[in-house]
């Protein structure tokens, strides 16, 4: 087979050619120009965006006979030095161990054949062992003049500390959408494959800024298709939802039609596609919504015209609020669906919450939906003439039906604006009968039927909630009249009369933000210690979790007050001893008696 892919054929040759990594490469061409190169590079970044690319130009730059002239002329491009000497490429994900590292030390022993240097390539460094690791150490600080490495890894954080303070690290970038597609452009044009721009976005967008992603699938659509690249093929070969059903989707939400938005899920559910992709799709299509509706995000639709035409248009027909008010009800659905266990439930759900949110907004706000405000800008409504109208007139007798009576309460809402008929006054003579009995019910009993709706009571709740936090979260000022009330209060609702006598019985004062109390003796600061419930309730009063409450023992302030000598316990040993030494003839009681009293 001579057919060679794309990620192969087009490997760039020379550092200009590296897709969206200006700064890496200008970087290594600088330090070439200025004979400033380190003896170890650590190259870190995603899978497919030239890391090892850069490592084998640099490799084969360097062992040029004038590095200095090859990078500027560019003449390393089209030199095919052995490198099978020179260059040694390892893989670390085969190559793990101790002993694989120590072979390799081996290799770093002996010089260069050919060339000043000895570049030694580790891929997927992050996938040697700990030991290997400790055993690479010494060698990569201290390396031999003409040995150089470059480690490259996708998973930068697994990589030793020690390993990384010892290299020059480089951090490659995700390559961005227009890259990609500039660079697909160029290669379709030297292949002789016709590409549709909204085809190669789309490509460039599925491969998630990864070159060699983006050029497998462009194989893979050109062999299918014939050296014909449109937009349908690439979503029918990548099995995509078409823009055709998003933008279905949107002119449904804008028109709150809920009945249109289930058919039209069930319809992408028979295609064979998943209710999360949907969801995706609906999300990223929103977002590029929400671009149009501000001058300075437009730039970020990388669209063909005919569709960035179509996006703008249908922004104009939906409001930002709306935009991200979908945003955040599709992202929710999406973050649920694998906890759902009836998934396309869960879906149709988050899909008529989408639709009717504008609904739900107008109501928790007060002003009525789009239906309401259609019957109350009618002219033609009775309900619509205002009483205030007409021009006072003489008493009128008061009209025989209780019916006829205005109730106080209900009165015309004030977003009514009266027709230029109804600002006319009319004689009262033509107007016996008053005209409120055959009015309609006004539009604010119809809003007082619909009630606020489930959002916007759990918005009024959580709004509750957080308000009553943040006051509890305050800590009150402590101050000493407070603190009496709340001692005082505690020591009525004491039962012992002894406790209470000595709780109330206390010198308080405030010494930077401390409590501290005085009292006669040790006996009353040991009782008043073991009324923890006291200083809880202090504590929660004044919301200080940390607040310090200290009792002393001051004979100044409590002059008269006599401390009891603390009372011994003693043994029975001791009680007959001291008896013994009272009355020494009780030895001899005992004895007659042949007595054996209890020595413990």
């Amino acid at each position: 087979m001579s057919y060679i892919v794309s990620a192969r054929k087009y490997r760039p040759q020379r550092f200009e050619d590296v897709v969206g990594q200006e700064h890496i490469t200008s970087t290594l061409k600088n330090a070439l120009l200025t004979d400033k190169l380190a003896h170890a590079f650590l190259f870190c970044g995603p899978r497919g965006v030239g890391k090892t690319t850069c490592a084998r130009l640099l490799a084969k730059v360097i062992n040029m006979p004038d590095p200095k002239a090859a990078v500027q002329d560019g003449s390393y491009a089209e030199t095919d030095i052995d490198i099978s000497m020179n260059i040694v490429e390892l893989d670390a994900a085969s190559n793990n161990s101790v002993e694989h590292m120590r072979t390799l030390i081996e290799q770093v022993r002996f010089q260069p054949q050919q060339g000043k240097y000895k570049v030694f390539i580790i891929d997927e460094v992050h996938m040697l062992s700990t030991a290997a690791f400790n055993a690479f150490l010494k060698t990569l600080e201290e390396p031999p003049p003409y040995a150089i490495f470059i480690l490259a890894t996708t998973e930068k954080h697994k990589i030793l500390p020690t390993i990384m303070s010892r290299c020059q690290l480089y951090d490659f970038r995700r390559i961005q959408v227009p890259d990609i597609i500039q660079q697909l452009e160029s290669i379709a044009q030297q292949e002789g494959v016709t590409a549709e721009h909204d085809a190669l976005y789309t490509i460039a967008e599925k491969a998630d800024g990864a070159m060699r992603d983006a050029l497998s699938i462009y194989d893979r659509i050109s062999s299918a298709t014939d050296r014909e690249i449109s937009y349908k093929s690439v979503v029918d070969n990548l099995n995509l939802l078409d823009y055709d059903y998003f933008f279905r989707a949107v002119d449904l939400i804008v028109k709150e039609d809920g009945p249109g938005l289930l058919l039209l899920l069930e319809e992408i559910l028979a295609n064979g596609f998943e209710g999360d992709t949907f969801m995706n799709g609906l999300a990223k299509h929103l977002r590029n919504l929400m671009y149009c509706k501000q001058e300075p995000t437009l730039h970020l639709l990388q669209l063909s015209d005919a569709l960035k035409e179509k996006f703008l248009n249908q922004s104009q027909t939906i409001s930002y609020g709306t935009i991200l008010t979908t945003l955040s009800l599709a992202n929710r659905g999406d973050i649920d669906y694998p906890r759902a266990k009836d998934k396309r439930l869960h879906i149709e759900i988050t899909l008529l919450k989408i639709c009717y949110a504008n609904r739900a907004h107008t109501i928790a706000d007060g002003t009525p939906p789009a239906s309401e405000k259609k019957k109350l800008t009618n002219p033609t409504a009775p309900a619509a003439t205002p009483r205030t109208a007409q021009p006072p007139a003489s008493p009128a007798p008061a009209p025989s039906t209780p019916r006829a009576t205005t109730p106080p309460d209900i009165a015309p809402p004030p977003a009514v604006t009266p027709s230029p008929a109804a600002t006319t006054p009319s004689p009262p003579a033509q107007d016996p009968t008053p005209a409120v009995p055959k009015a309609t019910p006004t539009p604010r009993a119809k809003s007082k039927i619909s009630g606020p709706s489930i959002s916007s009571i759990d918005d009024l709740l959580s709004q509750a909630k957080e308000e009553v936090n943040s006051k509890a979260n305050e800590a009150k000022e402590l101050t000493l009249e407070e603190l009496l009330t709340i001692w005082n209060e505690y020591a009525e609702s004491i039962s012992s009369p002894t406790t209470q006598a000595i709780v109330k019985n206390i010198q308080l004062k405030i010494v930077e933000n401390k409590v501290v109390g005085a009292v006669p003796s040790s006996i009353a600061k040991e009782e008043i210690q073991q009324e923890t419930d006291l200083y809880t309730k202090i504590r929660d009063y004044f919301n200080q979790n940390d607040l310090m409450i200290e009792i002393e023992v001051d004979r100044e302030l409590f002059p008269d007050a006599i401390e009891e000598p603390t009372r011994k316990l003693y043994t029975s040993k001791e009680k007959y001893d001291h008896l013994v030494t009272v009355n020494p003839d009780l030895d001899a009681f005992i004895d007659t008696l042949d007595l054996k009293p209890d020595q413990d």
